[in-house]
C-alpha cells in the first residue's frame, strides 16, 4: 500500500499461509467463489504422508471477518473439483469434479463453520466444465444517475426478470445446472418435499467436446449456454435451454442460437498465434448478449468483448421493387458483433467478472465516468507474471493496475501507460488461478498456484484522487445497496477510514429517515447494524456502536414481548393490542406507571405464569438497562460513554416506557417475572421511580417535538439513584476480534488459518449483550454476540425469542461455533 498520495486502484489487505500438508500441482486448475454473505470457498488438494497417490480434493471456507476460522472439508469427490458455486442466498454451496458428480453442501444448525452435503448428482465419468443455480428471477439495477435520488426505489430498481422454472403460484423452482466435456446439459430440480428431479440432454444433434462453458440467463426465463472445443479455429457456440417439469417428469429443450468466431483467427498477423481458447464467460449472469473471450498461447494471450446484436435482413432486388405492405417490417437476424478487443497481453491465468448489477445505460455510464464511480465497471484479469489488471467491462481499456505479492507491493494508476507496457524482468513466481471479486466489486480474493488465498482492495475510484463529499456519496450509496438487498457489507467497511465514521453515520441516516414507512419498518434493525459496524471502525465512535448494538437488543425483545399479546376478542377489527399499547403510551404523558396502566384493557395482557417467569432474564434486562442510562444522565456530556446515543432517542426511550408498563401489569399476575433491584429502602416502589424518571427524560426527546435539554431538577434526580438503587455496570466496549478493525493501516496483514490474529485492536467480550439469557454459550457472531447452540428452555414463549436468532444474529451477521475448552 502507498505511504503518501491518494489510495491505489487495488492494494493488498491480507495474505494466508497455506494450510499445513496441503498441497497443490500448478497444473490442475484451483476454484474460488464468493458468496453475497461475504462467505469465500476454495480448493485445494491433500496428500498423504504415505502414498502420493491418494489425494483429498478439500473445499476450504471461511468467513472473511474471521478468515483464520476455516472450516475444512473433504469434499468425497474422487476427482479435481472444477467448479464452485454460491446459491444467491448465500448459504448453499454447489461442487462438481472431472468425474461428473455434483454436490450441494449447505450449513449444518446454520452454522458458518459447519457445513454437510445434503444433495448430490452425477454423471459418471462425464467431467463437469460449468455449474450454475437455476435463476429466481430476483434482479436489481442499480442507477448512479440516481445516486443522490432521496428514494430508494429510484437507486435501486427492480427489473422485470422471470425465474428459470416456476412452480405453482409463480414461485420460483430451485436447481441447478450443469455442461459436460461430452455436450450435455444435466439439470437436477429440488422439489418441495426435498427429493431431487434430475434429466440430461445433448446441446446439440452432434455432440461434440466441451473444453470450457459458461451459463446465463434471458428475462423470459430461458438459459443461454455458450461452449468451445478450445481451439481458436473453432466456432464458439451459443445454446438457448429451455427447462419445464411436465407428469412429474424434468424436461430439457435446446435450441442452436448464432454463433461467432474470434477477430484474433481472422487477423492476418494473428492467425497463427493465438491457437486456444483459455476463458470464456457472459459479462454477467443476467445478460447472454455480451460474452467475453480470451485466446492464448504460451507465452501471451488476447482478450475479446462481443455482443449480440439485432440486424435488418438485405432484401433481394427481387422484392425492392414491389408496393409495401402496411405495417409490414424489414425482417431481422441475431447477429455476434465485436465491441472491442486488446493488444497484446501477458498470459492471462484467472478472470474475475463484477457482480455488482449496475445500469450500463448512457445516462448511468456517463454519470459514474464524471463522479469516477467504478465499482462494477471493471473485470479483473490476473497474469502468469503475477500483476492484475482491471479493464473496463465494455471499453477494455485499462482503469487499473497490479504488480507482485504482498511482499513487494507495486501499483499503478491509469494514465501511466509507460508503467503499463514496460518489460518486466525476473517478476514473481506465484501467479493467481483463480480470482474472484466481491458482490459490491471492492474487494478481490484470489488463490495463487502455491495454494495459497490472498485479498485485495479495490478502490471505488480505481485510485483516482475524489473530493470527501464524493467519496463519502459512493460509499453511501453502496451501503444503502447492502442495507436494501440484504447482502453483507463487509467489503464496503474496507474502504471506511476513521474520519469518516460519523458523516456516514448520519448521511445513512437522514437517507434512512427520507423513505416511506413501510420502507423503514423492513429496513429498521438492518440499518441499526450497518451503524453499529460503522462505529467499531473509530475509537472516537466505539460507544455509540455499543449504542446500537444495545438497540438491536431492545428491538427484538420489544418485538417478542408485544406479540405475546392476543386481543381479549378474537374478531377485534381494529389494531392488535401492542399497537395499542404504543398508541396509548404515545398520547399519554402522565408520570405515574399505575395510571397509564388504567387505560389499557388488562385483560390483553393476561399470561400463564410459567411463560412469565421463563421471560424473566429479557424482563431484568430492560430494568438494568433503563436504570443504567438514567443514572448516566448526569454524564450526558460525554460521548465516549456507552448510552448517550439513547438520551436523545425518542423512538427508543418511548419503547422502554411501553416495555416498564407491560412489565408492570404482568407483575400483578405473577410478582416473580418482576426485574430485581437492589434498594437502600425497603419501601422503595423501584418500577414507579424508574418510570417517572423515563417519562420526563421522553418528553424532552419526543419526535413530535423540539428537542430539549432535561432540565435541572431532573438531574438532580438522576443523580441521586445511585444513593437509591445498585446501578449495574454496564460499561463495556464491543468485541473488535475480527480482521476489519485490523486492515486500517497501510500495510497488509499476513495471517495462518487456524491461528487467531493476535495483533492489538481486541476488545473486551460485551457486558450488555453478555445477558443470562446469552450465556453459556457455545456460540458466537462477528458482532461479538454470544448465544447457545441448544437452550434448555422449553416454554413457548422462550422458543419463540430463541426461533429469531437460529440463523442469524442481531446484527444479521451468521452464527459459527466456538471450540470447546475449559475456559469457555
Amino acid at each position: 500500500m502507498q505511504d503518501s498520495g491518494p489510495p491505489g486502484p487495488l492494494a493488498y489487505v491480507c495474505e494466508w499461509e497455506k494450510r499445513p500438508k496441503s498441497t497443490h500441482c500448478p497444473s490442475i486448475p484451483l476454484v474460488c467463489s464468493w458468496s453475497c454473505r461475504n462467505l469465500v470457498a476454495f480448493t485445494t488438494d491433500l496428500k498423504s504422508d504415505d502414498d502420493d497417490k491418494d489425494v483429498s480434493h478439500m473445499i476450504h471456507i471461511i468467513d472473511t471477518e474471521h478468515p483464520w476460522d476455516v472450516f475444512s472439508i473433504n469434499s468425497g469427490h474422487t476427482e479435481v473439483i472444477s467448479c464452485l458455486e454460491w446459491d444467491q442466498s448465500g448459504s448453499r454451496l454447489l461442487s462438481a469434479d472431472g468425474d461428473g458428480q455434483i454436490k450441494c453442501w449447505s450449513m449444518s444448525e446454520h452454522l458458518v463453520n459447519s457445513w454437510e452435503s445434503v444433495l448430490s448428482s452425477s454423471l459418471d465419468g462425464d467431467p463437469i466444465v460449468a455449474l450454475s443455480w437455476l435463476h429466481n428471477g430476483v434482479k436489481l439495477a442499480l442507477h448512479v444517475e440516481m445516486s443522490g435520488s432521496t428514494n430508494f426505489g429510484e437507486k435501486f430498481s427492480r427489473v422485470k426478470f422471470s425465474p428459470s422454472l416456476t412452480l405453482f403460484g409463480g414461485k420460483p423452482m430451485e436447481g441447478w445446472l450443469a455442461v459436460t466435456v461430452s455436450g450435455l446439459v444435466t439439470v437436477s430440480l429440488l422439489k418441495p418435499g426435498g427429493a431431487l428431479l434430475t434429466a440430461s440432454e445433448s446441446l446439440c444433434r452432434l455432440r461434440g467436446r466441451v473444453a470450457l462453458a459458461d451459463i446465463a440467463f434471458t428475462g423470459g426465463g430461458n438459459i443461454v449456454v455458450a461452449a468451445t472445443d478450445g481451439s481458436s479455429s473453432s466456432p464458439v457456440q451459443f445454446y438457448k435451454v429451455v427447462v419445464s417439469v411436465v407428469s412429474e417428469k424434468c424436461r430439457i429443450d435446446t435450441e442452436l442460437l448464432p454463433s461467432l468466431f474470434l477477430r484474433c483467427t481472422t487477423d492476418p498477423l494473428r492467425r497463427e498465434k493465438y491457437l486456444s481458447v483459455t476463458h470464456l464467460k457472459f459479462l454477467t449472469r443476467e445478460n447472454s448478449e455480451q460474452v467475453l473471450l480470451c485466446a492464448s498461447n504460451q507465452s501471451g494471450s488476447i482478450v475479446e468483448c462481443w455482443s449480440l446484436r439485432k440486424e435488418g435482413l438485405p432484401v433481394n432486388n427481387i422484392f425492392q421493387h414491389r408496393s409495401p405492405v402496411v405495417g409490414e417490417k424489414q425482417p431481422t437476424i441475431l447477429k455476434w458483433r465485436i465491441l472491442t478487443t486488446t493488444n497484446d497481453l501477458e498470459r492471462v491465468s484467472a478472470v474475475a467478472l463484477p457482480k455488482l448489477p449496475i445500469s450500463i445505460s448512457n445516462t448511468d455510464l456517463k454519470v459514474a465516468s464524471d463522479t469516477k464511480f467504478c465499482p462494477g465497471l471493471g473485470l479483473a484479469l490476473a497474469f502468469h507474471d503475477g500483476s492484475i489488471q482491471i479493464l473496463h467491462r465494455l471499453s477494455l481499456h485499462t482503469m487499473g493496475v497490479f504488480y507482485g505479492s504482498s511482499s513487494s507491493t507495486s501499483v499503478q494508476r491509469p494514465g501511466d501507460e509507460s508503467a503499463i507496457k514496460r518489460q518486466r524482468t525476473g517478476g514473481p513466481a506465484l501467479h493467481f488461478k483463480a480470482l474472484q471479486f466481491s458482490w459490491t466489486s471492492l474487494a478481490l480474493a484470489g488463490v495463487d498456484n502455491h495454494g495459497k488465498l490472498h485479498m485485495l482492495r479495490v478502490s471505488p475510484s480505481m485510485g483516482q484522487v475524489l473530493e470527501m463529499n464524493t467519496t463519502l456519496r459512493h460509499l453511501l450509496f453502496l451501503l444503502e445497496y447492502c442495507m436494501v438487498t440484504g447482502y453483507d457489507w463487509w467489503d464496503v467497511l474496507l474502504h471506511v477510514q476513521p474520519t469518516m465514521v460519523h458523516n456516514l453515520v448520519e448521511k445513512l441516516h437522514e437517507e434512512y429517515m427520507r423513505q416511506n414507512q413501510a420502507l423503514q419498518q423492513v429496513l429498521a434493525t438492518r440499518i441499526v447494524a450497518v451503524k453499529a459496524s460503522l462505529c467499531k471502525l473509530s475509537t472516537a465512535t466505539a460507544a455509540r456502536a455499543c449504542d446500537f448494538h444495545a438497540k438491536l437488543l431492545l428491538m427484538a425483545i420489544s418485538s417478542t414481548l408485544k406479540s405475546l399479546l392476543r386481543p381479549h376478542v378474537l374478531n377485534t377489527p381494529d389494531k392488535s393490542p401492542g399497537d395499542r399499547l404504543t398508541e396509548i403510551c404515545a398520547k399519554n404523558t402522565d408520570t405515574d406507571i399505575d395510571k397509564v396502566m388504567i387505560n389499557l384493557k388488562t385483560e390483553e395482557f393476561v399470561l400463564d405464569g410459567p411463560p412469565l417467569q421463563s421471560l424473566q432474564q429479557l424482563i431484568q434486562w430492560v430494568g438494568d438497562f433503563v436504570l443504567y442510562l438514567l443514572a448516566n444522565l448526569p454524564n450526558q456530556g460525554s460521548m465516549v460513554r456507552p448510552g448517550f446515543g439513547f438520551m436523545r432517542d425518542g423512538a427508543s426511550l418511548g419503547m422502554l416506557r411501553e416495555m416498564l408498563v407491560m412489565i408492570r401489569i404482568w407483575g400483578l399476575l405473577k410478582p416473580g417475572c418482576l426485574p430485581t433491584f437492589t434498594a437502600t429502602s425497603d419501601n422503595q416502589d423501584s418500577m414507579q421511580l424508574l418510570f417517572r424518571l423515563l417519562t420526563k427524560l421522553w418528553l424532552c426527546s419526543r419526535d413530535d417535538g423540539p428537542p430539549q435539554d432535561p432540565d435541572e431538577s431532573l438531574i438532580d434526580e438522576c443523580c441521586l439513584l445511585p444513593s437509591q438503587l445498585l446501578v449495574p455496570s454496564l460499561d463495556w466496549l464491543p468485541v473488535n476480534d475480527g480482521v476489519i478493525v485490523r486492515l486500517q493501516g497501510k500495510h497488509p496483514l499476513r495471517l495462518q488459518f487456524g491461528k487467531a490474529s493476535s495483533l492489538p485492536g481486541g476488545g473486551t467480550r460485551p457486558g450488555l449483550i453478555d445477558h443470562p439469557v446469552l450465556i453459556l454459550c457455545q456460540l458466537n457472531c462477528v458482532c461479538g454476540c454470544v448465544t447457545m447452540l441448544r437452550s434448555p428452555n422449553k416454554t413457548n414463549a422462550m422458543k419463540q425469542w430463541e426461533q429469531r436468532w437460529i440463523k442469524n444474529c442481531l446484527c444479521g451477521g451468521l452464527w459459527r461455533r466456538i471450540p470447546h475448552s475449559p475456559l469457555s
